[in-house]
């Protein structure tokens, strides 16, 4: 929660600072503008490609093994990801759109799993291939020349399709994501160009707890009972062509 009031005063901070000059865009109008009517299409369509990095934020339940052992997981780093999405772009009116941006992200998580006993320690990468369905409201300031600073916000349900092993965690295959984001409209020649960073905050617990395939196999099992919940964390780089 803490993050999120970071990234929503940032995106406020973010609007003040282009409100003078979307104030003044009307006045500056001696040079040429591209596609000056391309925001007035009820819609229109797109894709994009970029970047992501995936985490995790675990939240440990204080679980004693028999042998009095406990565990602690973390991720310690990040690993780039590649995305790639459609776009169909409804306009509401001068300053709202509808963005719908099914597509697919490919990453994995580097996941450290440290025994607080006796220093023991084990790892796990964790492969993701999420199929993903974002709905999100786009609010745009007015038009400065070729440029048009926006802040977008909604949600991403998310279908992890790749394969799970038998290891110390698995995770399950649905999610939900909280959006939020900011960005900027170019307007060149013959397309928009719109770089766009995202913040994603995962809603449900991702630990599969039920592990009936580690039934024989309890010293891996320890490991997941150690965890009360995990919630997964995205930030994501976008170039969008619309």
């Amino acid at each position: 929660m803490k993050k999120l009031c970071h990234i929503i005063l940032m995106m406020a901070v973010f609007a003040m600072a282009v409100s003078p000059f979307a104030a003044s865009a009307q006045k500056l109008n001696n040079k040429l503008n591209n596609r000056p009517y391309a925001d007035m299409r009820r819609w229109h369509l797109g894709f994009s490609v970029g970047v992501h990095t995936q985490d995790l934020h675990f939240t440990h339940n204080g679980f004693v093994t028999e042998g009095g052992r406990t565990w602690f997981m973390e991720q310690p780093a990040f690993s780039p990801g590649f995305c790639v999405n459609g776009l169909v772009d409804f306009r509401l009116n001068d300053y709202f759109n509808l963005r719908f941006s099914p597509g697919m992200y490919f990453g994995n998580r580097e996941i450290k799993m440290l025994d607080t006993t006796d220093g023991g320690a084990e790892s796990q990468n964790i492969k993701s291939t999420y199929i993903v369905a974002p709905i999100d409201i786009k609010f745009s300031a007015q038009r400065f020349r070729n440029a048009r600073p926006y802040l977008v916000g909604g949600v991403m349900p998310a279908f992890d399709v790749a394969k799970k092993r038998s290891d110390f965690l698995k995770l399950k295959s649905t999610d939900v994501f909280l959006t939020v984001g900011f960005g900027c409209d170019f307007y060149l020649p013959y397309f928009k160009f719109n770089p766009e960073i995202k913040f994603c905050f995962g809603l449900l617990d991702v630990i599969q707890h039920d592990r009936p395939d580690l039934v024989d196999d309890p010293g891996r099992m320890d490991i997941t009972r150690s965890l009360k919940k995990a919630t997964s964390q995205m930030v994501v780089l976008t170039f969008y062509f619309e």
